[in-house]
């Protein structure tokens, strides 16, 4: 559907949009807290199916002059940069640079396929992700060490959709939304003219449903781990479309292979290390890699992600996730979620796929979304947050009432995780449920601060301990 056609058309879709909203906004409701569907063991209730999914969009509206999120007891937050255009991502260099992604997602075909798409680009603007991607990586500097960056550049500029980024040696790797790309970096340079590198072509094409491609190093500097999320809510489009998708592929940058090294991971975002077993062979030693913290050796590096699990079965499913990623692995999607159990949507059913799906560690609660992720080593905020996760939850458009919109910490006891989730940062939601901002990536700044990209807000937020 066109939405620059004639302009009875046009009002005749936004009216019919509107009534499908309000018809969504009044079905069904959440029956559990939740904390219900968080942790080891979430509560997991029989599906809703309804004609109308639920919809219930907290209008983006950004923050008032004076108002600001709200910081854990014991912390401070102010802003270390503002007037940004839709940051998603954040990595911090060596020299204390801090670099963000401000993108949103490609153009898509005469604004998505069918009506369902029409309506999804309708409701994704509504919820403040239909600005034109600024396609730009900029550089942030505090040269005065005050917490807030005096310095701004445009390091790099004309991208795709650029949303990861990991720094190993003197090579930055950006995974556009169709690419990994490598360009020399000169330790301190606020710019990059030379022309990129294209090490791999990724899952794109005109859809491209979840475009956000996420890229971690690991340990030793060898290999890139990359995100790729689905290309449909549960394989709706066909798995033809879903090739090499819902999963994290593994990168050699000697050799240029590369592999799935996990699968049935619906949409993978936020990666991080932490100490544990081994989850590959064959590495060692950890010179050379930006944001690597905690990790004493790649042989006691775990893999971690943050999955936002799939979509229409009612408000307390499905609970999102933090999970260990082993090699090899298969977490479930489309046919079954939480181990073993069966998504009837999916046809033709896959017992034995099933009978292979991987339990999550950790539930995050029902479309919290979480998308940023951070280990806890090396930062100076209080002890409660010395080991563990920091978390990004983008927040829901679809539960009743509203779910995530905060930054979270989950406790680490032993490699694994434990206990309820602590708030660090709130107040992204007004009083009357509109959204003055939206946590998505975040990372640990070089004096131990924890830095929050906040897209609606168009900000970066920097959260200290209190002295």
């Amino acid at each position: 559907m066109n939405s620059r056609g004639p302009p009875v058309i046009r009002a005749w879709c936004i009216s019919l949009a509107a009534s499908v909203l309000a018809l969504a906004a009044c079905g069904e409701m959440a029956r559990y807290d939740v904390a219900a569907g968080t942790g080891p063991q979430p509560t997991l209730p029989e599906p809703v199916l309804t004609l109308v999914p639920t919809v219930n969009i907290a209008p983006a509206i950004g923050w008032a002059p004076g108002k600001q999120p709200l910081a854990a007891e014991g912390m401070q937050v102010q802003a270390f940069a503002t007037h940004l255009d839709h940051p998603r991502w954040l990595v911090v260099l060596p020299n204390g640079d801090v670099l963000v992604a401000e993108t949103n997602a490609p153009p898509k075909p005469e604004g998505g396929s069918g009506l369902r798409g029409w309506f999804m680009s309708l409701m994704m603007k509504r919820a403040g992700a239909g600005t034109p991607s600024a396609n730009r990586i900029t550089l942030l500097r505090d040269t005065d060490g005050d917490g807030r960056a005096d310095q701004r550049s445009v390091l790099l500029q004309d991208l795709s959709s650029p949303f990861g980024m990991a720094l190993v040696g003197d090579q930055l790797y950006v995974a556009n939304a169709d690419a990994v790309l490598r360009f020399p970096y000169t330790r301190g340079e606020t710019r990059i003219t030379a022309s990129p590198t294209k090490l791999l072509d990724l899952p794109g094409g005109p859809i491209n449903h979840h475009w956000t491609k996420n890229l971690l190093a690991s340990p030793d500097g060898r290999k890139l781990y990359v995100s790729v999320g689905s290309n449909s809510n549960v394989a709706e489009r066909g798995m033809a479309v879903e090739a090499g998708r819902a999963a994290i592929w593994e990168l050699d940058l000697a050799s240029g292979a590369h592999r799935v090294f996990a699968s049935g991971l619906r949409n993978p975002n936020g990666m991080a290390w932490a100490p544990g077993a081994p989850v590959a062979a064959g590495t060692a030693g950890t010179a050379g890699v930006a944001g690597v913290a905690g990790v004493a050796d790649a042989r006691d590096a775990v893999l971690w992600t943050v999955v936002n699990e799939r979509d229409e079965l009612g408000s307390d499913l499905v609970p999102d996730y933090l999970t260990s990623v082993r090699e090899g692995g298969f977490y479930g999607w489309p046919y079954s979620y939480f181990g073993p159990h069966v998504d009837a949507r999916v046809q033709p059913p896959a017992p034995a796929w099933v009978a292979r799906a991987i339990a999550p560690d950790y539930a995050l609660g029902p479309h919290v979304a979480p998308l940023g992720l951070v280990a806890a080593a090396g930062n100076a905020l209080p002890e409660r947050f010395a080991h563990g996760m920091f978390i990004g939850l983008h927040g829901s458009w679809n539960r009743k009432p509203h779910s995530g919109y905060k930054v979270v910490f989950v406790a680490f006891v032993a490699g694994r995780p434990s206990g309820e989730p602590l708030e660090v940062l709130g107040g992204f939601l007004s009083a009357d449920g509109r959204a003055q901002g939206r946590p998505v990536g975040v990372a640990i700044d070089r004096t131990g601060a924890l830095l929050v990209a906040d897209d609606v807000g168009n900000v970066v937020w920097r959260v200290s301990a209190r002295h």
